[in-house]
């Protein structure tokens, strides 16, 4: 019997706990929550109303907001966080990690003080005596999607081949497909990039727009992806699968969006601080959006679009003046 400790009680983490649940392998899974009101309902309704309401938690989902707890004796520790608390969150665990354990990222974001992917936070703050184990987990996948049981395939990379092939037997469950990859910078990148693109798709809804432009931001968004993750070291074939155009194109037109509901929120006219206020999850495009515009300084790689998004979300630009500055750039080759 394999322990998982999935560290993060939001949406996603609690998700995955139900999908994990199912897998034909045997599990012992806990769920750290860092809010300990939220575990202790949780663990007393069976149930995470708070993120994710109407999904029933499996009796052998063990919940608690003692991180050493979750952590005793995991084979597999998934980080579920947001980009912004990953750091803290994986120094809490260190003093609890097992030796050679598996960290499993589930993260799409930036840190936004140093831009750096999950993976490389985990490989910064676990010990390299501990030898740690690193995969990454993304792709197209609406967490209530996911826990009522609809079919969704992810990604699942790593650059030791047999790891996130352990990983694909591991967590497959049924419809919750697993696609393997060795591209854990093009996944990340993706990931990450996505949520930026979705808010300026929201913009346009927001704006009353109609599908011209969205379908315009959904290719030209790839594109800008594709050019600084490719930059990085990317493969092209990431960008237009699963974790890329698959995760862009739900990002961007699912109605459980949160990026794009910012960026609706935003085109009607909303300050972000009051949509922020409003919202109990995060939307990662929100920070990832300054930490990718300085990736991409040090790289130099235009984003144009990621640029006006930055500028809506943290200059006080107007989504109409953005979308002007964006169609009247020079013409150009695609």
């Amino acid at each position: 019997m394999t322990r998982i400790a999935i560290l993060g009680g939001g949406s996603w983490g609690t998700a995955l706990s139900v999908v994990l649940s199912r897998s034909a392998r045997s599990h012992q899974i806990a769920l750290w929550v860092h809010d300990s009101k939220l575990a202790e309902s949780a663990r007393r309704d069976r149930e995470n109303s708070a993120y994710l309401p109407g999904i029933a938690l499996p009796e052998q989902v063990r919940v608690g907001d003692e991180i050493g707890e979750a952590l005793a004796g995991a084979q597999i520790v998934l980080g579920v966080m947001p980009s912004a608390h990953a750091r803290a969150v994986y120094s809490a665990a260190v003093s609890n990690v097992s030796k050679r354990a598996v960290f499993v990222s589930a993260t799409k974001g930036l840190e936004p003080a140093t831009h750096m992917r999950a993976s490389q936070v985990i490989a910064e703050v676990i010990p390299s005596s501990l030898d740690p184990q690193i995969a990454v987990l993304s792709g197209p996948s609406f967490a209530a999607e996911v826990a009522r049981g609809e079919p969704t395939a992810v990604v699942l990379a790593s650059r030791h081949a047999a790891l996130a092939t352990q990983l694909q037997e591991e967590f497959a469950a049924p419809n919750f497909r697993l696609y393997t990859n060795d591209d854990v910078l093009g996944v990340e990148l993706a990931g990450a990039m996505k949520n930026v693109i979705a808010i300026a798709a929201g913009v346009c809804q927001g704006l009353g727009l109609g599908s011209n432009p969205v379908a315009a931001l959904v290719t030209r968004g790839l594109a800008e992806m594709s050019r600084l993750s490719l930059a990085l070291g990317a493969r092209p074939e990431t960008l237009s699968g699963l974790a890329g155009l698959g995760d862009l194109v739900l990002t961007c037109t699912g109605a459980l969006s949160r990026n794009r509901q910012v960026g609706i929120e935003l085109g009607k006219g909303r300050s972000l601080v009051e949509i922020l206020a409003g919202m109990r999850m995060v939307a990662e495009g929100v920070d990832t959006a300054a930490a990718l515009m300085a990736l991409a300084g040090e790289n130099n790689i235009e984003l144009p679009l990621t640029a006006q998004v930055e500028a809506i979300l943290h200059e006080r630009k107007s989504p109409r003046e953005a979308i002007r500055a964006i169609m009247e750039r020079p013409q150009r080759k695609e």
